[in-house]
């Protein structure tokens, strides 16, 4: 009989972007294409400098 060991993570990156891509598909529904535009410009990612 084999032994299975199952391996504990302590991050889960499926979940977090399931997570993540679910809150911006709550945020963005309705949204005209203009307030889409809007939405994307204010939660950008900007580069850190240094």
């Amino acid at each position: 009989m084999e032994k299975t060991t199952k391996i504990v993570k302590d991050f889960d990156t499926v979940k977090v972007f399931r997570a993540i891509k679910d809150k911006i598909s709550k945020d963005i529904k309705g949204m005209t294409f203009e307030q889409l535009q809007a939405y994307l410009d204010k939660t950008k990612l900007k580069p850190k400098n240094g």
